[in-house]
């Protein structure tokens, strides 16, 4: 979101078979052998054998043919994982939590105990979720980089884990590529390339209430393919979350998904005020797309920067690393029209460093702040939601075509508006956006880096136009 045991025997229905052909066999014809069934089982359904507890104080038992994981009052996360590692592998258990107030998950390819992680687990996590938020099937990074994948990107998946009965999980990961499904239905599609190998566990999550003391997890029917591996079809509409920069997976490619950059050059920008790339101000260069300090004043360096093409409804992402104190911005539906001093004029996906600089302090209720919609509404995240300083960010705007709007933090959501309702008019009217005649609402536009006088880079931005 271990006492020492020892290596799996695998059931006799799972060892190599020789066939024979029934009936007399001529000594001149040899035997055929029949491929050895790859499945192989992780748990008996007996012991715990292969399987050793790290981390925690939980229980962990077998009962009636389950490993049964029980919750111990002010215990941190407890794991039982694996004694052999994977790297390459399909996975497939069935879980099952009595309480809505637990939580658990699957780890893979995952360690324990190395330097800046003493007695932890770590590594990227199959969630199980069944609170409220029902981010089952999401993928976290324990104990380091947490959510990667929540169910924000996938909605449709949330109604899929039912409580106080077993839910079928699998677990794809192969090379780069980490693919999730829940009873039988895709849910999470993420290309890291973090962890090559690590051990699989199964999670009993720490507890400090007394409601949620003494609650069972239980895990059954726990087996793992590692050759004869072929990756499993997704289908269209799952978003893919990709670490690999500057890269699109043949998925993504197949299903409309293209980049905006190259990682390699200015190709497909220019300035927004001129035909052609700026020649100072901005700087291309180990795979980012940067723009350089100028005393932080608004575009009097090399200027925004905008797409060639111009988008009617998309999917973009994008991903941006700020320095302390530093101001930036994505702006969408850009037409270029207005004849403006400093930045050009569209709705803004504002990139700010909040604790230092001081636009986050301005405007109304915080809607200068990361993520929002600049000047009109304030982004809605949960810290754990943004990353530090000198990271990585994922930026995510969805221009749907009936106008709908929604901004993403890593993942999360943090907003959503409809371009051109009344209530996008009325917040329009009550910002510095009042003086241009129907702001947001055109009907295309470009998609804008802002030059706010500070070093911004970006990178990995990709878009799929919505029909």
């Amino acid at each position: 979101m271990l006492e020492k045991v020892t290596a799996v025997t695998v059931g006799a229905a799972w060892a190599a078979l020789t066939f024979i052909a029934p009936g007399p066999t001529p000594a001149s014809t040899p035997t055929t052998p029949k491929a050895a069934d790859t499945w192989q089982n992780l748990f008996d359904g007996k012991t715990l054998t292969g399987w050793k507890r790290l981390a925690g104080t939980a229980d962990y038992k077998v009962e009636n043919g389950a490993i049964v994981g029980t919750t111990v009052m002010n215990s941190g996360n407890t794991f039982l994982v694996t004694e052999k590692e994977y790297g390459d592998f399909q996975l497939e258990l069935d879980i099952m939590l009595e309480s809505n107030v637990s939580n658990s998950g699957v780890q893979t390819r995952s360690h324990f105990n190395t330097p800046g992680f003493e007695n932890k687990v770590y590594g990227r996590q199959v969630e199980i979720d069944p609170s409220e938020r029902s981010w089952s099937g999401g993928v976290y990074d324990e104990a380091r980089r947490q959510w990667l994948y929540p169910l924000d990107l996938n909605p449709k998946a949330k109604p899929l884990f039912k409580v106080g009965q077993y839910n079928h999980v699998k677990i794809e990961c192969i090379g780069n590529e980490m693919k999730t499904w829940l009873n039988n239905t895709p849910v999470a599609y993420v290309v890291d390339p973090v962890d090559a190998n690590g051990f699989i566990g199964l999670q009993v999550h720490g507890i400090t209430t007394k409601e949620q003391e003494g609650k069972k997890v239980y895990f059954k029917n726990i087996k793992i393919k590692t050759t004869d591996l072929k990756p499993s079809a997704f289908p269209t509409d799952i978003y893919v979350v990709n670490f690999m920069p500057n890269m699109l997976t043949p998925y993504e490619k197949e299903h409309g998904w293209k980049l905006l950059f190259d990682g390699k050059s200015s190709a497909g920008w220019r300035s927004a005020k001129d035909t052609a790339f700026p020649t100072k101000g901005w700087q291309v260069n180990d795979g980012t797309m940067s723009v350089m300090p100028s005393e932080g004043k608004e575009s009097t360096n090399g200027g925004d920067i905008v797409t060639n093409a111009e988008f009617k409804a998309f999917d973009l992402s994008f991903e941006f690393k700020l320095t302390p104190g530093a101001n930036s911005g994505l702006k969408y539906f850009v037409t270029l029209a207005e004849k403006s001093e400093g930045s050009a004029i569209g709705p803004e996906y504002q990139v700010l460093d909040d604790e230092l600089h001081p636009d986050a302090k301005l405007g109304r209720d915080g809607n200068r702040t990361l993520a929002s919609l600049y000047d009109l509404m304030k982004a809605d995240k949960n810290p754990r939601f943004i990353h530090k300083i000198g990271e990585w960010n994922v930026g995510r705007v969805v221009a749907y075509p009936d106008k709908r709007v929604e901004h993403y933090l890593n993942g999360a959501k943090v907003l959503e508006y409809t371009r051109g309702s009344k209530e996008f008019r009325e917040l329009v009217a009550m910002s510095k956006h009042k003086i241009w005649p129907n702001f947001g609402e055109a009907p295309a536009g470009h998609i804008l880096l802002q030059d706010h006088g500070n070093n911004v880079s970006f990178r990995s931005i990709k878009i799929k136009e919505l029909k």
